[in-house]
């Protein structure tokens, strides 16, 4: 459906922490964005050494080398036209984060680099997830990218932060809470974003089933999805919630579009 706004004249740039992230979390987003004709990146702050293998068999940097691998799979599945693996480590879900590890890095260091992609790449959106999951690496990439186009050469007409409505989050955590009850996240607090703070909502139903192939090209990582019913699962993955932060909102009823053109 048309908008109004030639999105062919757009470049979307995703900033994320880990590989998955881009697909768990902003999949369908991307492939929304690529099938009306703008040109997206991806940048991954890590290759997600600290996550758990599905399977148990890979650790440290074999299992690194995998998910950068995942990572650039599903980004092609997903019409990304390029992808950068900056050169942080994972830092895990907590304790003290490890020399090189993301955490560990200045919040000014990690802007620097995200904002040398987005001086060459120009875009005119920016795109990271809220942290309202409560993932402190998901939370100082969005720091970071905040900075850095602050910070930019180029000045990024629009930036949003991606999130999950709190009413969702609460029927995930309540299926963690039975399928897995010695999940770190069931320690996280209240999870999501506030209703009141979404100001955009896309429909994505139609990239349902190529974000459900791109999930599954991350074989070595269980998705947070998997403990959901069907129904559930679909609320999750065939709208897109997210947060404008510039320019700054102003109230009025939600965008429908990250491109500028339709509320």
């Amino acid at each position: 459906m048309s908008t109004g706004t030639d999105a062919s004249l757009h470049r979307l740039l995703v900033v994320v922490a880990h590989p998955d992230d881009e697909t768990f979390g902003c999949g369908s987003l991307l492939a929304h964005a690529a099938d009306r004709g703008a040109v997206t990146r991806v940048v991954c702050a890590t290759r997600g050494e600290q996550g758990e293998s599905a399977d148990g068999r890979l650790t440290g940097d074999e299992l690194a080398e995998a998910r950068e691998a995942e990572l650039r799979e599903a980004a092609a599945l997903l019409c990304v036209a390029a992808v950068d693996v900056l050169s942080w480590r994972d830092s895990g879900m907590d304790g003290e984060p490890a020399p090189g590890t993301l955490c560990a890095a200045p919040l000014d260091v990690v802007a620097e680099e995200i904002a040398g992609v987005v001086d060459d790449f120009e875009p005119s959106v920016v795109v990271t997830l809220d942290a309202s999951d409560g993932h402190r690496d998901h939370a100082h990439v969005r720091d970071a990218m905040l900075l850095a186009t602050d910070r930019a050469g180029w000045s990024v007409p629009r930036v949003y932060l991606h999130g999950l409505p709190q009413r969702l989050m609460r029927k995930w955590v309540d299926r963690v809470r039975a399928e897995q009850p010695e999940s770190p996240y069931l320690a996280l607090g209240d999870l999501g974003t506030p209703d009141a703070d979404i100001t955009t909502v896309i429909d994505t139903a139609a990239f349902l089933a190529l974000r459900e192939r791109a999930i599954a090209v991350h074989a070595t990582q269980t998705s947070p999805y998997e403990v959901m019913p069907a129904d559930v699962r679909r609320e999750f993955l065939s709208r897109d919630y997210l947060r404008r932060v510039r320019p700054a909102w102003t109230g009025g009823a939600r965008e429908t579009d990250i491109f500028g053109g339709a509320h």
